[in-house]
């Protein structure tokens, strides 16, 4: 089944073009099925190929996935169309009073800045304080990750000095878990950050399972116990060419970046990269949608709350 989104989102003919299906809004409506409902919170400043990415990620499932985008009222964007954010995106205040199955929260460039001086900071404490009775089970990507690890569980970042960059190994450390149902003893996956969280600092909280761990990388999947989060700090939806045009961006900034680790042929950014990490990408966006959305989520939305509720 496909991914379901508004007719003229500019991802829609993006996808297509690669014979991925989605369906419009029109054919959606006249299925009777309830599609899971999703809400991305999307905090990159490149909002369509973020969106593209994941909507790629989500869209190869057995599963219709009804999606739709947040964004932040605290802070606007200037590089963004604002008609792009008004036409596709809500905010908060419009969102709040309904539930969702899964949620993800994006990374952001923010390595270096603390959480609480993030223009933002108040009111995505308030999105993640509202998620645990509103959404079933929440994926964090990259600072995302960094963000809810710290919000959640009070684990601070640490700074990565020099900047992490590159295709790495990753060994699975819960094998048994329908996470990494169909994957390799070992995957491959990008990082690109400037941050990271110790393996220490996770072993000690006992609501938190490490997941996957890289020797170059470190702490690279995290889960709760209860599965409620997901944090990752690799970038498996990073398309083949997001880390090559990170570094020329770099580049051209005068900011002499070092050359992507494990990506360019011969370290040589001239030539294309090798995508090793496509397949294990997609299983992880299936897996979580499937084994901790799909097949756990209540059929009727408003049992979140209440479970939730129940539990504490």
């Amino acid at each position: 089944m496909p991914i379901k989104i508004k007719d003229s989102l500019p991802a829609r003919a993006i996808l297509e073009s690669e014979n991925i299906f989605v369906m419009t809004e029109y054919r959606a409506q006249h299925q009777d099925i309830r599609p899971l409902n999703v809400l991305i919170l999307n905090l990159m400043p490149t909002k369509i190929v973020t969106e593209t990415q994941l909507l790629r990620k989500l869209s190869n499932t057995p599963l219709q996935v009804q999606v739709e985008f947040l964004q932040t009222a605290s802070y606007k964007p200037s590089h963004v169309d604002p008609s792009h954010l008004e036409t596709f995106y809500s905010t908060f205040d419009e969102v709040k009073d309904r539930q969702f199955d899964g949620m993800i929260i994006t990374g952001a460039p923010l390595d270096f800045i603390k959480m609480e001086d993030v223009d933002y900071w108040d009111e995505l404490c308030k999105i993640m304080e509202w998620g645990k009775t509103h959404v079933h089970s929440t994926l964090h990507l990259c600072w995302g990750a960094f963000a809810g690890l710290y919000y959640l569980y009070g684990i601070e970042k640490k700074d990565r000095i020099p900047k992490l960059s590159g295709v790495y190994s990753h060994k699975i450390i819960k094998k048994s878990s329908p996470l990494f149902r169909g994957f390799d003893d070992v995957f491959y996956a990008p990082h690109s950050r400037a941050t990271e969280v110790l393996e220490e600092q996770i072993r000690a909280v006992p609501e938190l399972e490490l997941m996957a761990i890289s020797d170059e990388a470190g702490v690279s999947i995290v889960k709760t116990t209860d599965s409620k989060h997901f944090f990752m700090t690799c970038h498996l939806e990073y398309d083949g060419d997001t880390l090559a045009l990170e570094y020329k961006r770099d580049m051209d900034k005068g900011l002499n970046p070092n050359i992507p680790v494990n990506y360019f042929p011969d370290d040589d950014p001239s030539k294309d990269p090798i995508v090793n990490w496509r397949s294990a990408g997609q299983l992880l966006f299936s897996n979580w949608l499937n084994y901790y959305v799909y097949q756990t989520t209540p059929y009727d939305l408003r049992k979140i709350s209440k479970e939730e509720k129940e539990k504490n």
